[in-house]
Formats: C-alpha cells, sequence, structure tokens
C-alpha cells in the first residue's frame, strides 16, 4: 500500500477551522485545537437556537396581544376563542403586528371576537 503523507489535507481542514473561528476571543482564533472546540460548541448552539428563536418570538407575540386585548377588556384566552368561533383565521404573529401598530384594526378584532362570545 502506498504511503499517504496528510500534510496538505491536514492544513486544509485547520485553515477552515480556523476560518470560522474569526472574531472569537484569545486562543478560540489562533490554535487549532481551542479554535476547534469553540467552532463545534457555536454550530452546535447556533442549531439549537434557531429552533428556541421561534418559540421566544411566539411568546413574545402572545404577551403582545393579552397586553393589548386585556387594555379592551378581554383576556388572551378568551380573544383567542372568539376569533376561532367567529371564523377569523389569523395567525399570532399578524395579530401582535397589529396590537401594536394598527390599534384601531386590532379593536375591531377584539370586537368581533366579544360578539362572538355572546
Amino acid at each position: 500500500m502506498a504511503r499517504v503523507k496528510r500534510g496538505v489535507t491536514a492544513r486544509r481542514r485547520h485553515k477552515s477551522v480556523l476560518a470560522r473561528a474569526k472574531g472569537f476571543r484569545l486562543s478560540h482564533k489562533l490554535l487549532f485545537k481551542p479554535a476547534n472546540e469553540a467552532v463545534l460548541h457555536a454550530l452546535a448552539y447556533a442549531y439549537r437556537d434557531r429552533r428556541r428563536r421561534k418559540r421566544e418570538l411566539r411568546a413574545l407575540w402572545i404577551a403582545r396581544i393579552n397586553a393589548a386585548s386585556r387594555q379592551s377588556g378581554l383576556p388572551y384566552n378568551k380573544l383567542m376563542y372568539g376569533l376561532r368561533q367567529a371564523g377569523v383565521e389569523i395567525d399570532r404573529k399578524v395579530l401582535a403586528d397589529l396590537a401594536v401598530r394598527d390599534s384601531g384594526s386590532f379593536a375591531r378584532l377584539v370586537e368581533v371576537a366579544k360578539n362572538s362570545l355572546q
């Protein structure tokens, strides 16, 4: 079997890891071993937090909708139930945006929900 010299392969791998570690602190950007560990952790955190961000945004939308609907005299759960009963299909992202930017439209939706509850 022929002898394989690994210098080119290893250098290419090291260079790619160190390129990904650009902007890290101290030896995490300079030395391969700490840089490799830092890059692996960073990739794992990025994967995890792409999913976590969705949860956090949904919680934020619900908090905004709840705050705005309570000002109109209806808690969040009653608002959502009333909208569902009225056949209004609007997602929480758009509803939260309406609550923040267009209070008139949101107030009309609250009235629709109140009417469908009675």
